[in-house]
Protein backbone atom coordinates (compact mmCIF):
# COMPACT_ATOMS: atom_id res chain seq x y z
CA UNK A 1 0.00 0.00 0.00
CA UNK A 2 0.83 3.34 -0.77
CA UNK A 3 0.97 5.43 2.43
CA UNK A 4 1.07 8.74 1.56
CA UNK A 5 -1.71 8.47 -1.42
CA UNK A 6 -3.95 6.30 1.36
CA UNK A 7 -3.36 9.68 3.81
CA UNK A 8 -4.67 12.26 1.03
CA UNK A 9 -7.50 10.15 0.53
CA UNK A 10 -8.63 9.09 3.98
CA UNK A 11 -7.48 13.15 4.63
CA UNK A 12 -9.68 14.48 1.60
CA UNK A 13 -13.27 12.20 2.72
CA UNK A 14 -12.71 13.17 6.28
CA UNK A 15 -12.93 16.81 5.90
CA UNK A 16 -15.88 16.41 2.86
CA UNK A 17 -17.84 14.73 6.20
CA UNK A 18 -16.86 16.81 8.86
CA UNK A 19 -18.45 19.65 6.46
CA UNK A 20 -21.57 17.94 6.00
CA UNK A 21 -22.01 16.94 9.53
CA UNK A 22 -21.62 21.04 10.68
CA UNK A 23 -23.02 22.62 7.71
CA UNK A 24 -26.11 20.34 7.18
CA UNK A 25 -26.32 18.28 10.75
CA UNK A 26 -25.52 20.72 13.43
CA UNK A 27 -26.05 24.38 12.35
CA UNK A 28 -29.89 24.18 10.89
CA UNK A 29 -30.43 22.33 14.47
CA UNK A 30 -29.19 25.41 16.31
CA UNK A 31 -31.55 27.83 14.09
CA UNK A 32 -29.15 28.60 11.20
CA UNK A 33 -30.58 26.69 8.32
CA UNK A 34 -31.16 29.75 6.21
CA UNK A 35 -27.24 30.85 7.00
CA UNK A 36 -26.15 26.92 5.44
CA UNK A 37 -28.68 27.15 2.54
CA UNK A 38 -27.35 30.75 1.90
CA UNK A 39 -23.39 29.55 1.76
CA UNK A 40 -24.23 25.52 -0.01
CA UNK A 41 -23.71 26.72 -3.70
CA UNK A 42 -20.27 27.94 -3.29
CA UNK A 43 -19.23 24.87 -0.77
CA UNK A 44 -20.37 22.48 -3.13
CA UNK A 45 -18.08 24.32 -5.86
CA UNK A 46 -14.79 24.45 -3.12
CA UNK A 47 -15.72 20.60 -2.45
CA UNK A 48 -15.90 19.42 -6.03
CA UNK A 49 -12.65 21.71 -7.11
CA UNK A 50 -10.68 19.91 -4.51
CA UNK A 51 -11.60 16.28 -5.57
CA UNK A 52 -11.06 17.13 -9.31
CA UNK A 53 -7.82 18.05 -8.25
CA UNK A 54 -7.35 14.73 -6.05
CA UNK A 55 -8.42 12.92 -8.97
CA UNK A 56 -6.23 14.49 -11.49
CA UNK A 57 -3.56 13.92 -9.38
CA UNK A 58 -4.29 10.58 -7.67
CA UNK A 59 -5.75 8.94 -11.24
CA UNK A 60 -7.01 5.19 -10.69
CA UNK A 61 -10.11 4.55 -9.00
CA UNK A 62 -10.41 8.53 -7.92
CA UNK A 63 -10.64 8.97 -11.89
CA UNK A 64 -13.60 6.30 -12.23
CA UNK A 65 -15.70 7.91 -8.91
CA UNK A 66 -15.73 11.42 -10.52
CA UNK A 67 -16.86 10.44 -13.91
CA UNK A 68 -19.54 8.85 -12.42
CA UNK A 69 -20.10 12.12 -10.16
CA UNK A 70 -20.11 14.15 -13.76
CA UNK A 71 -22.64 12.34 -15.27
CA UNK A 72 -25.47 12.82 -12.79
CA UNK A 73 -26.44 15.71 -15.05
CA UNK A 74 -30.19 14.82 -13.42
CA UNK A 75 -29.23 14.44 -9.63
CA UNK A 76 -26.45 16.21 -8.95
CA UNK A 77 -26.36 20.51 -9.04
CA UNK A 78 -24.98 21.68 -12.13
CA UNK A 79 -22.42 23.57 -10.26
CA UNK A 80 -20.53 20.02 -9.07
CA UNK A 81 -21.20 17.93 -12.40
CA UNK A 82 -19.39 21.02 -14.31
CA UNK A 83 -16.44 20.89 -12.00
CA UNK A 84 -15.82 17.51 -12.36
CA UNK A 85 -17.14 16.85 -16.60
CA UNK A 86 -13.31 17.95 -16.96
CA UNK A 87 -11.95 14.38 -15.43
CA UNK A 88 -13.66 12.72 -18.84
CA UNK A 89 -10.85 14.31 -20.88
CA UNK A 90 -8.24 15.58 -18.48
CA UNK A 91 -6.58 12.13 -16.81
CA UNK A 92 -2.62 12.63 -17.08
CA UNK A 93 -1.20 10.17 -19.86
CA UNK A 94 1.77 7.70 -18.65
CA UNK A 95 5.05 8.17 -20.15
CA UNK A 96 5.25 6.25 -23.75
CA UNK A 97 8.45 4.66 -22.11
CA UNK A 98 6.71 2.87 -19.53
CA UNK A 99 3.72 2.11 -21.62
CA UNK A 100 6.30 0.67 -24.02
CA UNK A 101 7.88 -1.60 -21.84
CA UNK A 102 4.67 -2.88 -20.10
CA UNK A 103 3.77 -3.51 -23.55
CA UNK A 104 6.33 -5.39 -24.73
CA UNK A 105 7.16 -7.21 -21.45
CA UNK A 106 3.53 -9.35 -22.17
CA UNK A 107 4.02 -9.62 -25.68
CA UNK A 108 7.34 -10.55 -25.35
CA UNK A 109 8.85 -9.06 -27.76
CA UNK A 110 9.68 -5.40 -29.38
CA UNK A 111 6.40 -3.26 -30.15
CA UNK A 112 7.23 -2.64 -33.71
CA UNK A 113 8.05 -6.85 -33.90
CA UNK A 114 4.15 -7.05 -33.47
CA UNK A 115 2.45 -3.78 -34.91
CA UNK A 116 3.38 -2.38 -37.94
CA UNK A 117 3.39 1.20 -36.66
CA UNK A 118 2.57 2.39 -32.89
CA UNK A 119 1.66 6.07 -31.90
CA UNK A 120 3.81 7.15 -29.54
CA UNK A 121 0.65 9.57 -28.62
CA UNK A 122 -1.77 7.94 -26.58
CA UNK A 123 -5.47 8.42 -27.96
CA UNK A 124 -7.28 8.42 -24.52
CA UNK A 125 -5.68 8.01 -21.18
CA UNK A 126 -7.97 6.52 -18.65
CA UNK A 127 -8.22 6.00 -15.38
CA UNK A 128 -6.70 1.94 -15.16
CA UNK A 129 -5.25 1.77 -18.95
CA UNK A 130 -3.98 4.05 -22.16
CA UNK A 131 -5.30 3.71 -25.56
CA UNK A 132 -2.71 4.15 -28.32
CA UNK A 133 -3.59 3.71 -32.26
CA UNK A 134 -1.41 1.09 -34.29
CA UNK A 135 -1.58 -0.63 -37.69
CA UNK A 136 -1.46 -4.41 -38.01
CA UNK A 137 -0.29 -6.01 -41.39
CA UNK A 138 -3.41 -6.81 -44.19
CA UNK A 139 -4.87 -10.10 -43.11
CA UNK A 140 -5.06 -10.57 -47.61
CA UNK A 141 -2.26 -10.06 -49.74
CA UNK A 142 -2.31 -6.19 -51.39
CA UNK A 143 -4.98 -5.11 -48.84
CA UNK A 144 -4.78 -2.46 -46.89
CA UNK A 145 -3.15 -2.39 -43.23
CA UNK A 146 -5.44 -2.99 -40.15
CA UNK A 147 -6.50 -0.12 -38.10
CA UNK A 148 -6.57 -0.95 -34.70
CA UNK A 149 -6.17 0.35 -30.97
CA UNK A 150 -4.17 -1.06 -28.14
CA UNK A 151 -4.86 -0.93 -25.06
CA UNK A 152 -2.31 -1.01 -22.43
CA UNK A 153 -2.83 -1.32 -18.64
CA UNK A 154 -0.79 1.32 -16.57
CA UNK A 155 2.09 0.06 -14.25
CA UNK A 156 1.53 -0.52 -10.89
CA UNK A 157 -2.15 -0.11 -11.39
CA UNK A 158 -2.98 -3.11 -9.03
CA UNK A 159 -1.01 -1.39 -6.14
CA UNK A 160 -3.23 1.57 -6.90
CA UNK A 161 -6.17 -0.32 -6.35
CA UNK A 162 -5.43 -1.64 -2.81
CA UNK A 163 -4.49 1.45 -1.69
CA UNK A 164 -7.68 3.24 -3.17
CA UNK A 165 -9.68 0.26 -1.63
CA UNK A 166 -8.09 0.34 1.79
CA UNK A 167 -8.37 4.21 2.03
CA UNK A 168 -12.47 3.68 0.70
CA UNK A 169 -12.58 0.88 3.56
CA UNK A 170 -11.77 3.47 6.70
CA UNK A 171 -14.29 6.03 4.99
CA UNK A 172 -16.86 3.49 4.42
CA UNK A 173 -16.09 2.09 8.45
CA UNK A 174 -16.66 5.53 9.40
CA UNK A 175 -20.03 5.94 7.01
CA UNK A 176 -21.49 2.82 8.00
CA UNK A 177 -21.67 4.34 12.13
CA UNK A 178 -24.43 6.68 10.88
CA UNK A 179 -27.84 4.82 11.33
CA UNK A 180 -29.60 6.12 8.14
CA UNK A 181 -26.62 4.29 6.51
CA UNK A 182 -26.54 1.30 8.30
CA UNK A 183 -30.35 0.47 8.40
CA UNK A 184 -29.95 0.74 4.45
CA UNK A 185 -27.20 -0.85 3.27
CA UNK A 186 -24.12 -3.23 4.24
CA UNK A 187 -21.38 -0.90 3.23
CA UNK A 188 -18.23 -3.99 4.33
CA UNK A 189 -20.41 -5.61 1.54
CA UNK A 190 -20.83 -2.98 -0.92
CA UNK A 191 -17.01 -2.18 -0.95
CA UNK A 192 -15.86 -5.79 -1.06
CA UNK A 193 -18.48 -6.02 -4.57
CA UNK A 194 -16.73 -2.81 -5.27
CA UNK A 195 -13.40 -4.11 -5.62
CA UNK A 196 -14.40 -7.34 -7.32
CA UNK A 197 -15.51 -5.60 -10.05
CA UNK A 198 -12.33 -3.58 -10.11
CA UNK A 199 -10.69 -5.61 -10.25
CA UNK A 200 -12.13 -7.94 -12.89
CA UNK A 201 -11.89 -4.68 -14.97
CA UNK A 202 -7.85 -5.16 -15.13
CA UNK A 203 -8.21 -8.57 -16.92
CA UNK A 204 -7.92 -7.80 -20.58
CA UNK A 205 -8.53 -11.39 -21.67
CA UNK A 206 -11.99 -10.93 -19.99
CA UNK A 207 -13.11 -7.73 -21.52
CA UNK A 208 -12.11 -9.68 -24.91
CA UNK A 209 -14.59 -12.35 -24.38
CA UNK A 210 -17.11 -9.24 -23.06
CA UNK A 211 -17.28 -7.49 -26.38
CA UNK A 212 -17.14 -11.06 -28.11
CA UNK A 213 -20.48 -11.38 -26.35
CA UNK A 214 -22.18 -8.25 -26.88
CA UNK A 215 -20.95 -8.37 -30.71
CA UNK A 216 -22.90 -11.53 -30.69
CA UNK A 217 -25.45 -10.27 -28.78
CA UNK A 218 -26.04 -7.26 -31.58
CA UNK A 219 -25.09 -9.12 -34.85
CA UNK A 220 -28.08 -8.26 -36.28
CA UNK A 221 -28.82 -4.84 -35.15
CA UNK A 222 -27.56 -2.59 -37.92
CA UNK A 223 -27.33 0.65 -35.94
CA UNK A 224 -25.04 -0.92 -32.72
CA UNK A 225 -21.44 -1.34 -33.33
CA UNK A 226 -19.29 -3.55 -31.32
CA UNK A 227 -15.23 -3.62 -32.27
CA UNK A 228 -13.74 -7.03 -32.90
CA UNK A 229 -11.08 -8.02 -30.97
CA UNK A 230 -7.38 -8.83 -32.74
CA UNK A 231 -6.46 -11.82 -30.33
CA UNK A 232 -3.06 -12.64 -31.26
CA UNK A 233 -2.28 -9.70 -30.11
CA UNK A 234 -3.83 -9.72 -26.40
CA UNK A 235 -2.36 -10.69 -23.10
CA UNK A 236 -3.93 -9.86 -19.52
CA UNK A 237 -2.84 -6.50 -19.61
CA UNK A 238 -2.70 -5.91 -23.61
CA UNK A 239 -5.99 -5.59 -25.73
CA UNK A 240 -5.97 -5.04 -29.54
CA UNK A 241 -9.07 -4.22 -30.75
CA UNK A 242 -10.24 -2.60 -34.44
CA UNK A 243 -10.39 1.18 -34.61
CA UNK A 244 -13.76 2.23 -34.31
CA UNK A 245 -13.62 5.75 -32.48
CA UNK A 246 -16.13 8.24 -33.78
CA UNK A 247 -17.55 11.17 -32.54
CA UNK A 248 -17.90 11.45 -29.17
CA UNK A 249 -21.27 11.20 -27.51
CA UNK A 250 -21.00 14.34 -25.65
CA UNK A 251 -19.62 15.86 -28.47
CA UNK A 252 -22.99 17.81 -29.11
CA UNK A 253 -21.93 20.23 -32.08
CA UNK A 254 -20.30 17.06 -33.93
CA UNK A 255 -22.90 15.24 -33.91
CA UNK A 256 -25.76 18.14 -34.69
CA UNK A 257 -22.98 18.86 -37.53
CA UNK A 258 -23.12 15.45 -39.11
CA UNK A 259 -26.67 15.60 -39.42
CA UNK A 260 -27.71 13.42 -36.50
CA UNK A 261 -30.97 14.20 -33.93
CA UNK A 262 -29.39 14.06 -30.50
CA UNK A 263 -33.30 13.11 -29.79
CA UNK A 264 -32.87 10.27 -31.40
CA UNK A 265 -29.64 9.45 -30.29
CA UNK A 266 -30.77 9.40 -26.46
CA UNK A 267 -33.88 7.08 -27.54
CA UNK A 268 -31.53 4.61 -29.15
CA UNK A 269 -28.69 4.89 -26.52
CA UNK A 270 -31.91 4.27 -23.83
CA UNK A 271 -33.65 1.66 -26.00
CA UNK A 272 -30.53 -0.49 -26.29
CA UNK A 273 -29.56 -0.41 -22.92
CA UNK A 274 -33.30 -2.33 -22.25
CA UNK A 275 -32.43 -4.79 -24.37
CA UNK A 276 -29.03 -4.95 -22.84
CA UNK A 277 -30.83 -5.85 -18.93
CA UNK A 278 -34.23 -7.47 -20.02
CA UNK A 279 -33.17 -9.63 -23.30
CA UNK A 280 -29.63 -10.44 -22.76
CA UNK A 281 -29.39 -10.08 -19.48
CA UNK A 282 -26.03 -8.86 -19.79
CA UNK A 283 -24.98 -4.58 -19.49
CA UNK A 284 -22.24 -2.33 -20.38
CA UNK A 285 -21.43 -0.95 -17.13
CA UNK A 286 -19.28 1.46 -17.92
CA UNK A 287 -21.07 3.99 -19.82
CA UNK A 288 -19.51 7.08 -19.57
CA UNK A 289 -18.83 9.67 -22.05
CA UNK A 290 -15.54 7.87 -23.12
CA UNK A 291 -16.94 4.87 -24.14
CA UNK A 292 -19.54 5.66 -26.31
CA UNK A 293 -19.61 7.32 -30.25
CA UNK A 294 -21.44 8.21 -32.74
CA UNK A 295 -20.80 7.40 -36.23
CA UNK A 296 -22.35 9.37 -39.47
CA UNK A 297 -22.37 6.57 -41.89
CA UNK A 298 -22.94 7.39 -45.85
CA UNK A 299 -26.21 9.36 -46.85
CA UNK A 300 -28.28 6.65 -48.63
CA UNK A 301 -30.75 7.26 -51.70
CA UNK A 302 -33.16 8.61 -50.11
CA UNK A 303 -31.04 11.14 -48.60
CA UNK A 304 -31.01 10.20 -44.88
CA UNK A 305 -28.00 10.36 -43.21
CA UNK A 306 -27.85 6.56 -40.95
CA UNK A 307 -25.79 6.35 -38.44
CA UNK A 308 -24.67 3.99 -35.64
CA UNK A 309 -23.91 3.74 -32.04
CA UNK A 310 -20.52 2.71 -31.09
CA UNK A 311 -19.74 0.84 -27.87
CA UNK A 312 -16.24 0.56 -26.27
CA UNK A 313 -14.21 -1.21 -22.67
CA UNK A 314 -16.03 -4.01 -22.09
CA UNK A 315 -13.63 -4.30 -18.50
CA UNK A 316 -16.75 -3.68 -16.42
CA UNK A 317 -20.02 -5.64 -17.47
CA UNK A 318 -23.09 -6.60 -15.30
CA UNK A 319 -25.16 -9.51 -14.87
CA UNK A 320 -28.75 -9.71 -14.28
CA UNK A 321 -29.64 -12.76 -11.95
CA UNK A 322 -32.78 -14.05 -12.32
CA UNK A 323 -34.45 -12.43 -8.83
CA UNK A 324 -33.13 -8.94 -10.54
CA UNK A 325 -34.43 -8.96 -13.67
CA UNK A 326 -37.83 -10.61 -12.31
CA UNK A 327 -38.20 -7.25 -10.19
CA UNK A 328 -36.50 -5.35 -12.89
CA UNK A 329 -39.44 -6.41 -15.29
CA UNK A 330 -42.29 -5.81 -12.51
CA UNK A 331 -40.56 -2.28 -12.40
CA UNK A 332 -40.78 -1.76 -16.19
CA UNK A 333 -44.45 -2.82 -16.13
CA UNK A 334 -45.46 -1.01 -12.99
CA UNK A 335 -44.06 2.45 -14.05
CA UNK A 336 -44.96 2.24 -18.45
CA UNK A 337 -48.34 0.89 -16.57
CA UNK A 338 -48.49 3.63 -13.74
CA UNK A 339 -49.01 0.60 -11.73
CA UNK A 340 -47.93 1.44 -8.17
CA UNK A 341 -49.00 -1.68 -6.49
CA UNK A 342 -46.69 -3.63 -9.56
CA UNK A 343 -43.90 -1.09 -8.49
CA UNK A 344 -43.56 -2.33 -4.79
CA UNK A 345 -44.09 -5.86 -5.34
CA UNK A 346 -40.68 -5.22 -7.59
CA UNK A 347 -39.22 -3.75 -4.95
CA UNK A 348 -40.03 -6.17 -2.97
CA UNK A 349 -38.23 -8.89 -5.26
CA UNK A 350 -35.56 -6.80 -5.42
CA UNK A 351 -34.76 -6.65 -1.83
CA UNK A 352 -34.93 -2.80 -1.84
CA UNK A 353 -37.26 -2.39 1.33
CA UNK A 354 -36.31 -2.85 4.69
CA UNK A 355 -38.11 -5.30 6.98
CA UNK A 356 -41.18 -3.35 8.34
CA UNK A 357 -41.64 -1.31 5.49
CA UNK A 358 -44.97 0.26 5.64
CA UNK A 359 -46.34 -0.81 1.96
CA UNK A 360 -49.68 0.51 2.29
CA UNK A 361 -47.96 4.18 2.34
CA UNK A 362 -45.61 3.62 -0.19
CA UNK A 363 -47.98 2.00 -2.55
CA UNK A 364 -50.13 5.36 -1.81
CA UNK A 365 -47.11 7.49 -2.17
CA UNK A 366 -46.21 5.81 -5.62
CA UNK A 367 -49.90 6.79 -7.30
CA UNK A 368 -49.38 10.41 -5.95
CA UNK A 369 -45.88 10.94 -7.65
CA UNK A 370 -47.37 9.11 -11.05
CA UNK A 371 -50.62 11.78 -10.51
CA UNK A 372 -48.10 14.28 -10.06
CA UNK A 373 -44.76 13.67 -12.08
CA UNK A 374 -45.87 10.81 -14.36
CA UNK A 375 -45.37 11.85 -18.29
CA UNK A 376 -42.76 14.75 -17.89
CA UNK A 377 -39.50 15.23 -19.27
CA UNK A 378 -36.52 15.44 -17.56
CA UNK A 379 -36.55 19.13 -17.91
CA UNK A 380 -39.86 19.32 -16.76
CA UNK A 381 -38.54 17.15 -13.80
CA UNK A 382 -35.63 18.85 -13.25
CA UNK A 383 -37.57 22.60 -13.04
CA UNK A 384 -40.90 21.45 -10.85
CA UNK A 385 -41.96 24.23 -8.73
CA UNK A 386 -40.62 23.29 -5.49
CA UNK A 387 -43.54 24.23 -3.95
CA UNK A 388 -45.29 21.00 -5.36
CA UNK A 389 -41.96 19.12 -3.43
CA UNK A 390 -42.60 20.54 -0.16
CA UNK A 391 -46.71 20.22 -0.60
CA UNK A 392 -45.64 16.19 -1.73
CA UNK A 393 -43.26 15.91 0.97
CA UNK A 394 -45.65 17.50 3.81
CA UNK A 395 -48.01 14.44 2.62
CA UNK A 396 -45.83 11.87 3.11
CA UNK A 397 -43.44 12.99 5.78
CA UNK A 398 -43.58 10.11 7.79
CA UNK A 399 -42.43 8.57 4.33
CA UNK A 400 -39.23 10.75 3.47
CA UNK A 401 -38.14 10.63 7.23
CA UNK A 402 -38.18 6.42 7.20
CA UNK A 403 -36.77 5.96 4.03
CA UNK A 404 -37.41 2.49 4.18
CA UNK A 405 -35.03 0.99 1.46
CA UNK A 406 -31.98 -0.49 1.36
CA UNK A 407 -29.37 -0.80 -1.35
CA UNK A 408 -29.28 -4.97 -2.43
CA UNK A 409 -25.42 -5.53 -3.69
CA UNK A 410 -27.29 -6.85 -7.50
CA UNK A 411 -28.00 -3.30 -7.57
CA UNK A 412 -24.70 -1.51 -7.56
CA UNK A 413 -23.76 -1.78 -11.29
CA UNK A 414 -27.33 -1.34 -12.27
CA UNK A 415 -27.57 1.55 -10.34
CA UNK A 416 -24.46 3.66 -11.36
CA UNK A 417 -24.92 2.36 -14.95
CA UNK A 418 -28.40 3.85 -14.92
CA UNK A 419 -27.82 6.73 -13.33
CA UNK A 420 -24.93 7.78 -15.91
CA UNK A 421 -27.31 6.66 -18.36
CA UNK A 422 -30.01 8.75 -17.14
CA UNK A 423 -27.44 11.82 -17.20
CA UNK A 424 -26.54 10.68 -20.56
CA UNK A 425 -29.63 11.12 -21.82
CA UNK A 426 -30.43 14.17 -20.55
CA UNK A 427 -27.49 15.69 -21.82
CA UNK A 428 -28.28 14.69 -25.54
CA UNK A 429 -31.74 15.65 -25.06
CA UNK A 430 -33.17 18.08 -22.38
CA UNK A 431 -36.48 17.06 -23.26
CA UNK A 432 -35.89 13.23 -22.76
CA UNK A 433 -38.74 11.33 -21.77
CA UNK A 434 -37.92 8.29 -20.15
CA UNK A 435 -41.87 7.61 -19.76
CA UNK A 436 -42.70 7.46 -23.22
CA UNK A 437 -39.40 5.66 -23.74
CA UNK A 438 -40.35 3.01 -20.98
CA UNK A 439 -44.10 2.52 -21.80
CA UNK A 440 -43.69 0.43 -25.59
CA UNK A 441 -40.96 -1.56 -23.59
CA UNK A 442 -43.55 -2.62 -21.25
CA UNK A 443 -46.59 -2.92 -23.03
CA UNK A 444 -44.45 -5.35 -24.80
CA UNK A 445 -43.11 -7.08 -21.77
CA UNK A 446 -46.83 -7.10 -20.96
CA UNK A 447 -47.95 -8.71 -23.70
CA UNK A 448 -45.19 -11.34 -23.62
CA UNK A 449 -46.46 -12.40 -19.74
CA UNK A 450 -49.93 -12.73 -21.11
CA UNK A 451 -48.80 -14.78 -24.32
CA UNK A 452 -46.50 -16.47 -22.74
CA UNK A 453 -48.80 -17.67 -20.13
CA UNK A 454 -51.42 -18.51 -22.32
CA UNK A 455 -54.17 -19.71 -20.62
CA UNK A 456 -52.45 -19.91 -17.28
CA UNK A 457 -52.32 -16.08 -17.08
CA UNK A 458 -55.30 -15.49 -17.95
CA UNK A 459 -56.78 -17.79 -15.17
CA UNK A 460 -54.67 -15.98 -12.96
CA UNK A 461 -55.99 -12.74 -13.95
CA UNK A 462 -59.29 -13.77 -13.72
CA UNK A 463 -59.07 -16.02 -10.14
CA UNK A 464 -57.80 -12.21 -8.73
CA UNK A 465 -60.49 -10.59 -10.07
CA UNK A 466 -63.08 -12.85 -8.89
CA UNK A 467 -61.99 -13.13 -5.51
CA UNK A 468 -61.70 -9.18 -4.98
CA UNK A 469 -65.31 -9.22 -6.03
CA UNK A 470 -65.94 -11.78 -3.56
CA UNK A 471 -64.40 -10.13 -0.86
CA UNK A 472 -66.26 -6.80 -1.91
CA UNK A 473 -69.12 -7.31 0.34
CA UNK A 474 -67.79 -8.88 3.15
CA UNK A 475 -65.59 -5.67 3.56
CA UNK A 476 -68.59 -3.78 3.34
CA UNK A 477 -70.23 -4.91 5.84
CA UNK A 478 -67.16 -4.65 8.38
CA UNK A 479 -67.14 -0.90 7.23
CA UNK A 480 -71.13 -0.64 7.86
CA UNK A 481 -70.69 -2.36 11.26
CA UNK A 482 -67.92 0.33 12.31
CA UNK A 483 -69.85 3.34 11.41
CA UNK A 484 -73.41 1.91 13.41
CA UNK A 485 -71.02 0.96 16.90
CA UNK A 486 -69.24 4.98 16.24
CA UNK A 487 -65.82 3.34 15.48
CA UNK A 488 -64.86 4.31 12.29
CA UNK A 489 -62.36 7.56 12.72
CA UNK A 490 -61.24 10.15 10.16
CA UNK A 491 -57.28 10.80 10.37
CA UNK A 492 -55.99 13.42 9.00
CA UNK A 493 -52.44 13.31 8.25
CA UNK A 494 -51.00 16.35 7.86
CA UNK A 495 -53.13 18.06 10.90
CA UNK A 496 -51.54 15.02 13.17
CA UNK A 497 -47.85 15.96 11.00
CA UNK A 498 -48.18 19.82 11.76
CA UNK A 499 -48.98 19.01 15.90
CA UNK A 500 -46.31 16.39 15.75
CA UNK A 501 -44.32 19.28 14.37
CA UNK A 502 -45.17 22.00 16.67
CA UNK A 503 -45.10 19.52 19.58
CA UNK A 504 -40.60 18.47 18.69
CA UNK A 505 -40.04 22.44 18.50
CA UNK A 506 -41.62 23.10 21.62
CA UNK A 507 -39.46 20.56 22.86
CA UNK A 508 -36.29 21.83 21.37
CA UNK A 509 -36.77 25.47 22.27
CA UNK A 510 -35.40 25.47 25.42
CA UNK A 511 -32.27 23.92 24.78
CA UNK A 512 -32.05 26.26 22.09
CA UNK A 513 -32.40 29.29 24.23
CA UNK A 514 -29.99 27.80 27.00
CA UNK A 515 -27.61 27.24 23.96
CA UNK A 516 -27.71 30.34 22.80
CA UNK A 517 -27.20 32.24 25.95
CA UNK A 518 -24.53 30.31 27.21
CA UNK A 519 -22.58 31.04 23.89
CA UNK A 520 -23.27 34.82 23.41
CA UNK A 521 -22.02 34.75 27.39
CA UNK A 522 -19.08 32.96 27.40
CA UNK A 523 -17.87 34.98 23.76
CA UNK A 524 -18.82 38.31 25.37
CA UNK A 525 -17.09 36.93 28.58
CA UNK A 526 -13.75 35.79 26.80
CA UNK A 527 -13.47 39.00 25.31
CA UNK A 528 -13.60 41.24 28.18
CA UNK A 529 -10.35 39.13 29.47
CA UNK A 530 -12.55 36.73 31.67
CA UNK A 531 -11.21 33.71 29.98
CA UNK A 532 -11.47 31.07 32.80
CA UNK A 533 -15.63 31.74 33.45
CA UNK A 534 -15.72 32.60 29.67
CA UNK A 535 -14.45 28.90 28.14
CA UNK A 536 -16.64 27.62 30.97
CA UNK A 537 -19.30 29.09 29.64
CA UNK A 538 -18.31 27.89 26.26
CA UNK A 539 -18.00 24.31 27.40
CA UNK A 540 -21.36 24.96 28.99
CA UNK A 541 -22.64 25.58 25.92
CA UNK A 542 -21.36 23.01 24.04
CA UNK A 543 -23.17 20.43 26.77
CA UNK A 544 -26.60 22.38 25.70
CA UNK A 545 -25.44 21.53 21.91
CA UNK A 546 -25.39 17.88 22.69
CA UNK A 547 -28.51 18.12 25.06
CA UNK A 548 -30.18 19.29 22.25
CA UNK A 549 -29.09 17.31 19.03
CA UNK A 550 -29.44 14.11 21.19
CA UNK A 551 -32.93 15.06 22.61
CA UNK A 552 -35.03 11.98 23.32
CA UNK A 553 -38.34 12.33 21.23
CA UNK A 554 -36.54 15.15 19.00
CA UNK A 555 -37.98 13.31 15.69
Amino acid sequence: MIQSRYRQIVWFFARVIATVIWWDILLPRVGLRGWAARTRPERLRRMAVRYRALAIRLGGVMIKMGQFLSARLDVLPEIITVELAGLQDEVPAERFEDIRRAAETELGAPLLTRYLTFDETPLAAASLGQVHRATLPATEPGGSARRVVVKVQRPKVELLIATDVAALKTVANWVKRYPPISRRADVPALLAEFKRITYEEIDYLAEGRNAETFAANFAGDAGVKVPAVVWTHCTGKVLTLEDVFAIKITDYAAITAAGIDRGAVAERLFQTYLRQIFDHRVFHADPHPGNLFVEALPVGADGARPWRLIFVDFGMVGHVPPNLRAGLREAAIGVGTQDASRLIKAAQLMGMLLPGADLTLLERAQAQMFARFWGKDMDELRNIDMREMRAFALEFRELMYALPFQVPQDLILLGRTVAILSGMCTGLNAQFNVWTGLAPFAQKLLTDEAGGGGLNFWLKEAGSLAGTVIALPRQLEKVLGRIERGDLAVVAPRLEQRVTLLERSVRRLAPAVVFAALLLGGVQLSIAGQTTLGWGLLGAAGLALLWMIFLPGRR
